[in-house]
């Protein structure tokens, strides 16, 4: 097997990811004069800039508290280090992924390499998305119905991608509600979906294979049976979500802050970032590129001014998502060479109830 059969799935999303990123970088800076936008980048106040820096990091551990605090709710013990590897290969590989989808399958691979059996891995990591897409439904709800003023003076022009984020968000956390809390679902789910690739002969079906299946899915159910008798738990997840994610939007502000502006409200600002994420996330472009810097132009144009809404978008983006690619992918890098070696110890024990 030769080097590109081998790696052709990672060297064709390497590509597209490098060609959206030159169309991005094509789109955004053709026409504009190069020299006076790094002149004003530049001279941006250099604390706040930092502080945005902080917050992303902030960012990226939140979501290792949320994983540390959903193992140990199911009495499996990690450390908060490899917790925070954990949270930088998802957001690493949600990055670089059409519509945010390679994140958790790669958290479930290193997962796999600590011993947890997949079906626990995937039961937490979809109890995070869910948190993750229904934070984002929530907010964008609360927009839309008690924030027409703001849909009107600032997202009027693009409300329509606005909704349709909303309603793409609602869908797939509708559809993993369903798998989390309805596991006969879920297990017929997974039955169906070995049989079909049984007959296109990508798996074997073998009695052992449907065996293991059977003992993976025994190990789901006892994992949702026991988040649902235990609700407490995604409620304290959804709210460390709801913060985490205000934390990232929170980073525009601080970018207006470093450019010496004032007079918009810290408020309007972060909602309107919030409603940028919404619009995106659910779109098949790798960190919602492209049509994330178009919606902040068209967004923040009134608030940042003419001259200053480029730039601006420069260094915001810079924030929250370029800088979150590098510091994710430096994590990945050391996850890669620490996660699995060693001893791995971590056991799946749940207190069943009589």
């Amino acid at each position: 097997m030769d080097f590109f059969t081998k790696y052709r799935k990672a060297i064709l999303q390497g590509v597209f990811v490098v060609v959206v990123f030159l169309l991005t970088i094509y789109g955004v800076f053709k026409g504009e004069d190069l020299e006076s936008l790094i002149s004003i980048m530049v001279s941006s106040h250099r604390g706040y800039l930092a502080l945005g820096i902080f917050l992303v990091i902030l960012y990226i551990y939140l979501e290792s508290a949320i994983i540390h605090y959903l193992m140990n709710s199911i009495k499996i013990k990690f450390d908060r280090w490899t917790c925070f590897l954990l949270s930088s290969v998802g957001f690493f590989f949600s990055c670089v992924t059409p519509s945010a989808s390679g994140g958790q399958p790669m958290q479930i691979y290193y997962l796999k390499k600590k011993d947890i059996p997949i079906p626990t891995s995937t039961l937490v990591m979809m109890v995070i998305t869910i948190a993750y897409k229904l934070v984002l439904v929530l907010v964008g709800l609360g927009i839309a119905i008690f924030g027409q003023g703001m849909i009107h003076e600032y997202i009027q022009g693009a409300r329509w991608i606005f909704y349709l984020g909303i309603l793409l968000n609602l869908g797939l956390v509708s559809v993993m509600l369903m798998l989390v809390f309805n596991t006969r679902l879920a297990s017929r789910l997974a039955h169906r979906t070995f049989k079909f690739l049984s007959k296109l002969r990508i798996l074997k079906h073998t009695p052992k294979r449907l065996e293991k299946l059977d003992a993976s899915m025994e190990i789901y159910g006892e994992v949702a049976t026991y988040l649902k008798k235990n609700k407490l738990i995604f409620v304290n997840v959804m709210l460390i979500t709801l913060g985490q994610r205000f934390v990232l939007f929170f980073t525009t502000y601080v970018v207006y802050l470093a450019m010496g502006l004032s007079g918009s409200s810290a408020i309007i600002i972060t909602l309107l970032q919030a409603s940028i994420s919404i619009a995106v996330d659910m779109l098949p472009l790798p960190g919602g590129m492209g049509i994330s810097e178009k919606l902040f132009i068209l967004f923040f144009a009134s608030i940042f001014g003419a001259n200053l809404v480029l730039p601006g978008m420069i260094l915001s983006r810079g924030l929250s998502y370029y800088v979150q690619l590098i510091i994710s992918a430096v994590m990945t890098l050391v996850a890669q060479l620490t996660i699995g070696r060693g001893h791995k110890t971590n056991k799946v024990i749940i207190e069943k109830e009589n």
